[in-house]
């Protein structure tokens, strides 16, 4: 994981420890809720791409008799 990926991910935590407290200490919003979905799925798709090996160059052909 790379520092940015891990960076997101304690936000994310952050974020939902927040969003916790708002709505234990003055009720639940629906919109703030909505944002940490958003939130979390944007840190899962980071994290998966982030941990996605990378893709090999492609080989180019062995050269043939050429075609007249």
């Amino acid at each position: 994981m790379s520092g940015s990926t891990k960076t997101m991910t304690v936000l994310t935590c952050a974020a939902l420890v927040l969003t916790t407290a708002y709505t234990v200490a003055l009720g639940s919003s629906g919109w703030l809720w909505f944002a940490w979905i958003v939130l979390g799925v944007a840190t899962i798709g980071l994290a998966a791409s982030d941990s996605a090996p990378p893709s090999a160059p492609r080989r180019r052909p062995p050269p043939g008799p050429s075609r007249p």
